[in-house]
């Protein structure tokens, strides 16, 4: 994504706790068992459980954190084509909702997100 939206990158990279959301699965490890780990890899990693998506820290470790492809869905359509239509452009607050909903997150502010820096 870098390659072609460099200010969106570097904004997502600098103001978004999503960049860096695998340090919150090593903070909580210490008392998790493999499962519940491996539970958090869904939302807290880019692509985890898909074809091409998050394995392993030691084997996928450029996936270890929620990136782009999370939100914006997988991306090689896109980057193929160049065409806007092969990727998820604006956001609905139900595409949050797979991981920010009232189970995980206490108080999930949508307008805030997408009009307040996270990109």
């Amino acid at each position: 994504c870098k390659e072609c939206h460099p200010a969106q990158y570097e904004s997502f990279k600098s103001n978004s706790k999503k960049a860096h959301s695998f340090r919150s699965v090593r903070t909580m490890a210490r008392g998790l068992t493999k499962e519940e780990i491996t539970g958090c890899f869904g939302c807290h990693t880019t692509g985890y459980g898909k074809p091409g998506g998050f394995l392993s820290e030691t084997e996928t470790p450029h996936l270890a954190d929620a990136g782009c492809e999370v939100c914006h869905g997988p991306g090689s359509a896109h980057v193929d084509t160049g065409d806007p239509e092969e990727i998820r452009g604006k956001l609905t607050s139900q595409e949050c909702a797979v991981c920010h909903n009232s189970q995980r997150v206490r108080s999930f502010r949508f307008k805030p997100m997408i009009y307040g820096g996270g990109h």
